[in-house]
């Protein structure tokens, strides 16, 4: 709406000039002064005066960012990562297989080298923790689940930046994280996971179709008598379970750790009214029963031939028996149980970093690449290609992928509800492991000879006491 007249303050009198003469020139009008009510006239902006200045600022900001970030950088050389090299200790995994995983990861680290060698089991952990002293040892090694007491001081913790402890809880099996924590840190990630497991002989079950595979104590007793075979001598030719004896059952004493733990005892505490059941009933297979006999192969080699119809052994012991007998029908399945009882063995490796390491960031941050689902998926798949099959999956969400498998299917079943303790058979670590089965080993061989229960009792307690206090996990007495 255009704004309305505004009256001068004063009125304004027309004058009219009388007409020039002709000999006088005509003035020329001055120009009109503008009145304050005349809207035609509009003030200059300021802003036009800056106008120039803006312009040319714009333009110079222009030009430094071109150079700066586009022409400059035309010329300059690429920063390039730091070089890092690595040494890997372990155990099983071939070194082909490992080559093939560690040149997928240096497609993206190309500044990384990491040397993997493979060690042989034997004097592992001796090896291991001399050159570790002396600061000659690997950046990354692998050690068994039960190592933790004897190797703490040689290790460094998991950094919240690889797995936070909300992380790894979620992520790996509860035992792992009982097995890998002290003092408010884990201390190793699992690229693998194994327990013990019932092998039966599918054939030797297919002949006799009204037994079934056991899943009690009672019914492993029962079903192994009825498939032993003896002769005219009454001398076992094919036993029913590898059961009962300590020299030819080649993980007697994780067979031993399971059933203690699942009558309620503790293998510290040999004393405990639990314990010495346990390991009554063990010999029963053998002194009894006679489903078993120390005249027989070892346990293994036993199965793989068809001179024993069932063995409890972890997973890899399938790999040795397929080998050996590459025709042979069998599974694995889960192991007895007492009733009511949910109880499994766990015995596995996990992989660490040295705390003498000068390149820990770099060591952890290839383990946790190493034990993502996608990694350890093609692990256990190049491994399959030369060996019945690879290492069994360590990570929660992926515990039902396996479950299938006639071989690895019975590990995962258990994974979630398994234990462990130091009596784990063939670490070879000359120390924790090995001393306390010793310990074990002669408790057995004392009932088997009908020897007092007071004396092997007593000589049980005061051993495993006495290897608990040397590594920090029971009070002298």
């Amino acid at each position: 709406m255009p704004d309305e007249p505004v009256e001068p303050p004063f009125p304004i009198t027309t004058i009219t000039p009388p007409p020039p003469t002709a000999d006088q020139p005509v003035a020329e009008a001055p120009p009109p002064t503008p009145s304050p009510g005349d809207q035609t006239t509009l003030k200059e902006p300021v802003f036009k005066k800056y106008l120039p200045f803006i312009i040319g600022f714009g333009v110079v900001l222009l030009l430094f960012l071109l150079v700066s970030k586009v022409i400059l950088p035309r010329f300059q050389k690429p920063k390039t990562a730091a070089v890092v090299s690595l040494t890997y200790w372990g155990l099983w995994e071939p070194e082909n297989l490992m080559t093939q995983i560690i040149d997928d990861y240096r497609k993206d680290h190309s500044n990384v080298t990491i040397q993997y060698v493979r060690q042989s089991p034997k004097d592992y952990r001796e090896r291991l923790q001399s050159s570790l002293a002396k600061g000659e040892g690997p950046d990354i090694f692998r050690w068994h689940n039960t190592w933790l007491p004897m190797l703490k001081n040689d290790l460094t913790p998991v950094p919240d930046s690889i797995y936070s402890a909300n992380d790894f809880d979620a992520t790996f099996f509860p035992i792992t994280k009982k097995d890998v924590y002290i003092s408010g840190s884990y201390y190793g990630i699992p690229l693998e996971f194994d327990a013990l497991a019932l092998y039966v002989n599918e054939d030797i079950f297919k002949q006799n179709p009204d037994i079934k595979v056991p899943t009690t104590w009672d019914n492993l007793r029962q079903t192994a008598f009825k498939l032993t075979i003896r002769d005219a001598r009454g001398q076992v030719t094919r036993g029913g379970v590898a059961m009962g004896t300590t020299n030819n059952v080649d993980h007697f004493s994780d067979i031993l750790g399971l059933m203690i733990l699942q009558n309620g005892g503790d293998p510290g505490k040999p004393d405990e009214k639990t314990v010495i059941p346990a390991l009554k009933f063990y010999t029963l297979f053998s002194k009894q029963d006679r489903s078993w006999s120390d005249a027989l192969p070892n346990s293994t080699l036993a199965f793989a031939t068809g001179k024993v119809a069932m063995m409890l052994a972890p997973s890899w012991r399938a790999i040795e028996v397929a080998q050996q007998s590459p025709q042979l029908d069998f599974k694995l399945y889960p192991v007895p149980q007492l009733p009511g009882t949910n109880v499994n063995w766990a015995s596995y490796w996990i992989e660490g970093v040295a705390k003498k390491s000068t390149q820990q960031e770099a060591a952890w941050e290839f383990l946790k690449y190493l034990s993502s689902p996608e990694v350890i998926t093609k692990m256990y798949q190049l491994a399959g290609q030369t060996r019945l099959f690879g290492e069994p999956y360590p990570r929660q969400e992926m515990v039902t992928q396996l479950q299938a498998d006639p071989f690895t299917g019975a590990i995962m079943t258990q994974a979630l509800s398994a234990r462990s303790w130091p009596l784990a058979a063939r670490t070879f670590d000359n120390g924790l492991n090995d001393r306390l089965i010793k310990y074990y080993q002669d408790a057995v061989n004392s009932f088997l000879n009908d020897q007092e229960e007071k004396q092997t009792l007593e000589a049980l307690t005061s051993g495993v006491s006495q290897v608990l206090s040397q590594y920090g996990l029971a009070a002298p007495q």
